[in-house]
């Protein structure tokens, strides 16, 4: 994209989404199987709707994470959440665990044997992105969006704003001046509300989360801000829309700002290269930013399944680099072991760390002393500006 003006939209939702709380649920789980062996297999899909949650998939682990653990693992789920209303409550739903042994041909050709490294739990290729737009390294648009509705959750579950329900909508759109941020042209919040609140309240509730969020002098006219533009929205999660794991990928990504290989990351184990190896072109991406090496990276990594090394490594800094592509390739590479072992091994992957990720992005967060958003670390950037002799 040339450096001129532009507007950019992004959008986040919150985790009572019902997208969001079925990818919350299956990363539960998958945080369950790992915290009891972490070399479990985990594949698993989770559709909500009107007081119903039904789970699916294939999984290879301890029998002590049964149907009944996984039953109540995802009433819990929809607990912390914050769901007790009549159409959607976490004790009175119907819960369905429809989940099988892992496929022995899959694990045939991802485990390590007779001199085989582990290889990749499937095809596909993935991309990681960096930027300077914000202190996280994020495009500025999906950091805001997700940055409003975490505040308001925050809010919420402290009880500071008790009319306001779980599920809930954001979208920012942002003027760009010579390829840089410079305020906000529109802000669209969508936020869940007791009946006895009326659109007016929900704005006046809703209005300084956001002006706290984007800094200052950036927010928008007052008739480019919208707060539940349908004027109500008493009826919301799983009893006013269906949910399924896995819908929201450019909410958990980059809102639409790089590329997506087109992999959902929640439900999965590591092994899983959807997961594992965005999280390690992120990490890559985000070290050449925060060594200055570029204003802007992009990495893709594919992969073939059962085979443990890369098929192809792409660098792209978008002509903002002052190094050169090529060889930033290949000094990524060198410091980082980018098969599926060599990945979850060098961020630590084989962790109960997932359901955290599930709701307001897996990128631009603060790493966790217990391994969390290992990814988000900026550890190589002093080996990447040795590497080119950059002070």
């Amino acid at each position: 994209m040339s450096k001129a003006s532009y507007l950019f939209t992004s959008e986040s939702v919150s985790e009572g989404h019902p997208d969001k709380v079925c990818d919350i649920i299956s990363d539960s789980v998958v945080d369950a199987f790992l915290e009891a062996d972490p070399e479990a297999r985990v594949a698993v899909e989770t559709m909500c709707t009107t007081n119903l949650v039904v789970l699916s998939g294939e999984v290879r682990g301890p029998e002590a994470v049964d149907k009944a653990t996984i039953e109540e693992i995802a009433r819990q789920a929809v607990r912390r959440i914050g769901y007790e209303q009549d159409g959607f409550h976490w004790a009175k739903a119907r819960v369905e665990v429809h989940i099988h042994s892992q496929s022995a041909d899959i694990a045939q050709g991802v485990d390590s044997a007779n001199g085989k490294d582990e290889g990749a739990g499937d095809q596909g290729m993935m991309f990681g992105y960096a930027c300077t737009e914000t202190d996280a390294l994020m495009p500025a648009p999906i950091h805001f969006s997700h940055a409003i509705l975490r505040s308001l959750a925050e809010a919420r579950h402290a009880g500071k704003i008790p009319g306001l329900l779980p599920d809930s909508k954001s979208q920012v759109t942002l003027l760009y001046e010579n390829g840089q941020p410079a305020r906000a042209t529109s802000v669209v919040v969508s936020h869940q509300h007791a009946d006895e609140l009326s659109q007016d309240d929900v704005r006046e509730i809703v209005r300084p989360y956001v002006l706290a969020v984007l800094p200052k002098g950036w927010m928008c006219d007052e008739k480019e801000f919208y707060v539940n533009p349908t004027g109500r929205f008493a009826i919301g999660g799983p009893d006013g829309d269906s949910g399924l794991t896995g819908r929201k990928i450019i909410v958990d990504t980059y809102g639409g700002a790089a590329p997506h290989g087109g992999g959902a990351f929640s439900g999965k184990d590591p092994t899983k290269v959807d997961r594992s190896a965005a999280y390690a072109a992120r990490y890559l991406a985000k070290n050449v930013v925060a060594a200055g090496l570029a204003e802007r990276c992009t990495i893709q990594i594919a992969y073939a399944i059962g085979v443990s090394k890369p098929l192809s490594v792409y660098v792209n800094t978008h002509d903002t680099g002052n190094v050169d592509d090529e060889r930033l390739c290949s000094v990524v590479q060198e410091l980082v072991d980018l098969s599926p072992r060599g990945i979850r091994q060098r961020l630590g992957l084989n962790r109960p760390i997932y359901k955290r990720t599930a709701a307001y992005g897996h990128f631009g967060r603060t790493p966790d002393a217990d391994g969390g958003f290992s990814w988000e670390r900026t550890d190589l950037v002093d080996d990447l500006r040795n590497a080119f002799n950059v002070r």
